[in-house]
């Protein structure tokens, strides 16, 4: 596999990290104490720290890209397994060994 297409996959990988992490450990100015500035939504997080996020991201994303190669390496999971379909009965290519 090159390394773009791994490059690629890793920063696939990382978006979707960083989306589904993004409201995990965000609290509002109410469930901190805080006090609301004038025009603010009360859901609008108080301590949002997206260097967090970039940082779980990353590291998530390496690992995941870490277990997409090796997968791709040794295939361990491939598409036979994933197929939940049959295929039509035209379409399978018979052994001749049976």
């Amino acid at each position: 596999m090159a390394w773009t297409s791994i490059l690629a996959i890793y920063f696939l990988i990382w978006v979707m990290c960083a989306f589904i992490m993004l409201p995990f450990g965000v609290k509002t100015a109410e469930e901190l104490g805080m006090e609301n500035i004038p025009g603010q939504a009360e859901s609008a997080p108080a301590n949002f720290r997206p260097s967090k996020i970039i940082i779980r991201a990353s590291i998530a994303a390496a690992l995941l890209t870490g277990l997409w190669v090796l997968n791709y390496q040794n295939g361990w999971i491939g598409v036979d397994v994933i197929d939940i379909f049959e295929r039509p009965g035209h379409l399978v290519v018979e052994d001749e060994a049976n």
